[in-house]
């Protein structure tokens, strides 16, 4: 379901550099917003991770997704900001539906990670990963809010990685935790009352990641310093959430095969935009096999007797790198998000402000 955010997203660019007429994306975008206001299969303003694009129902006995809403969401939120009229007032419906304190575990003050109407809930969002758009999301509603506590209650723990200091570190270490909500909204020049610049977290952690590839490069010879970006993706045997880079909680070196995807790199251009643009230059120029008709593959591995290339293309990772790359060039998947009232309400609640913004709260 997290598709649609980065396909509404993809209508912004497109109008924007003229790939797409802008009525034909209005419509589409308005028509989309249609489908998840009459159509979409969910509850209390959720949806399922996966639905049929024919049907909109629930499938493979998927759960409510809470992030993938919030993908969705943004999307919505970003094409509101940009078409106006009757899609930004649809966008505000879908948002105010959501009901953010049903999924609130009351006990422990967390987001729960998953619910089933077979199972219930399940899970929580206790440490830093890619969920910051939900408290930013979840605190703003007017409908629904969150209590603001929620975003103090997950764990910020730090470790370093050789030089790099102080990184807020996520379970496995994987990139797209730290790109995600940095995809829609903007942490540049930005800090919380606790001092953590999440932009500035976020670059760390990509040049630790892509540090760990070229001090394991004797161990996969696919590793190196432009054949990097562990993340979750297509691999040999199957999708693997778990490939990642220290520092990290999680034991990487059963998840680590060799395999690397192009949109670690290319998602995180906007923290370290020399080393990735080296990377896909690089990708682009020794593996002619990785590209394709939409661009980069999902992923490759040299680690066999025959090197590996994913024959698919992941709709979730083509969107972050379609979106970062947008925000490299242009910041304008950032300009109109960060237009909508909801997220600047809620990044002024959270008081994740502007540098010197912060720093008079934090004198005060």
């Amino acid at each position: 379901m997290h598709q649609y955010g980065y396909g509404l997203a993809a209508l912004i660019i497109g109008s924007e550099r003229g790939w797409i007429n802008y009525k034909k994306a209005y419509d589409r975008a308005n028509r989309t917003l249609d489908t998840f206001l009459y159509n979409v299969e969910g509850k209390n303003g959720f949806y399922y991770h996966f639905i049929n694009i024919d049907t909109g129902k629930r499938e493979w006995n998927c759960e409510i997704s809470i992030i993938d809403t919030a993908i969705f969401i943004c999307g919505a939120i970003a094409c509101g900001e940009y078409f106006g009229k009757e899609v930004k007032e649809k966008a505000k419906i879908l948002y105010e539906k959501i009901n953010w304190q049903w999924y609130t575990n009351k006990e422990t003050n967390q987001f729960y990670m998953g619910y089933s109407p077979e199972k219930g809930f399940w899970g929580k969002w206790d440490m830093y990963a890619e969920q910051l758009m939900l408290y930013i999301l979840g605190v703003a509603s007017p409908t629904f809010a969150i209590d603001k506590t929620m975003y103090d209650n997950i764990s910020k723990d730090k470790k370093d990685y050789k030089t790099i200091k102080d990184i807020i570190y996520t379970y496995c270490g994987t990139l797209f935790t730290y790109q995600f909500s940095h995809a829609w909204i903007d942490f540049r020049n930005t800090k919380d009352k606790e001092g953590i610049d999440w932009f500035e977290n976020s670059v760390k952690a990509t040049k630790a990641n892509r540090q760990y590839c070229i001090d394991n490069k004797e161990k996969f010879k696919t590793f190196g310093e432009n054949s990097w970006g562990l993340t979750a993706c297509i691999g040999p045997n199957g999708y693997n959430v778990g490939y990642g880079a220290e520092p990290c909680t999680a034991e990487i070196e059963k998840e680590n095969d060799g395999t690397i995807p192009p949109c670690g790199s290319i998602g995180s251009i906007v923290f370290t935009p020399k080393q990735s643009i080296e990377a896909m230059e690089y990708l682009y120029n020794t593996f002619p096999k990785i590209w394709g008709k939409y661009g980069f593959k999902d992923a490759y591995n040299l680690e066999g007797p025959q090197p590996w290339y994913s024959k698919e293309y992941i709709g979730i990772d083509k969107g972050i790198s379609m979106i970062m790359i947008e925000n490299y060039l242009s910041g304008n998947i950032w300009k109109y998000t960060m237009r909508n009232e909801y997220i600047k309400n809620g990044l002024q609640l959270l008081q994740i402000l502007p540098k010197e913004s912060s720093n008079l709260v934090m004198t005060l």
